[in-house]
């Protein structure tokens, strides 16, 4: 083999490992990149968090139905205390979701949630939510979370969105991976 053919292997088996190592960091990158994308344009019903609510409110009223459910590894009863609200845009909502642990041992869950239709995520605010944070209740204890919302009054200005006249705010608790009962079943199966 000439000096001139290694010197071309070389460069193709250095521009294979780095085209590799390049698809290795993207693929690790991808999942923060994509939450990322999501909560800056609201895609996929990611709702957005607010320190404060609006000043302005507007007249235009839009209904807001609350969806609860529960994964199936989680004994847990979830409902909201209505089943929707209506509200002018940029009015300040407050709903509270009740959950009652229904095993006997403590369990921690987590939520997850969305809107639909979709394309109302980057308009819906929340300012607090039981859902930034994980939940732990004891056995047999039953909570109120409240979740404090708005419709931003921006919605107005987006001709892509006047035909919205109710948004179904959607959440689904799940048994945390930190959940000390959790470990607990874990290390009994093994």
């Amino acid at each position: 083999m000439t000096p001139e053919t290694r010197r071309r292997n070389r460069r193709v088996m250095l521009a294979c490992t780095g085209l590799v190592a390049g698809m290795v960091g993207l693929s690790f990158a991808s999942v923060p990149l994509y939450n990322l994308f999501c909560k800056v344009t609201g895609y996929g019903g990611t709702t957005q968090v607010a320190e404060t609510a609006p000043a302005e409110m507007l007249d235009r009223v839009i209904k807001v139905r609350f969806n609860a459910e529960v994964n199936a590894g989680l004994p847990w009863r979830f409902t909201p205390e209505a089943p929707e609200v209506a509200l002018k845009v940029g009015e300040t909502g407050i709903v509270s979701y009740r959950a009652v642990n229904r095993a006997d041992t403590p369990m921690v869950g987590t939520a997850t949630f969305n809107v639909t239709p979709q394309k109302a995520g980057i308009y819906f605010n929340k300012i607090q939510c039981f859902c930034f944070t994980e939940q732990r209740l004891e056995p047999g204890q039953a909570v109120d979370m409240p979740v404090v919302f708005f419709v931003d009054p921006a919605i107005a200005q987006d001709p892509n969105l006047d035909d919205i006249e109710t948004i179904t705010l959607s959440y689904t608790f799940f048994r945390a991976k930190d959940d000390p009962g959790l470990k607990q079943v874990s290390e009994k199966t093994q």
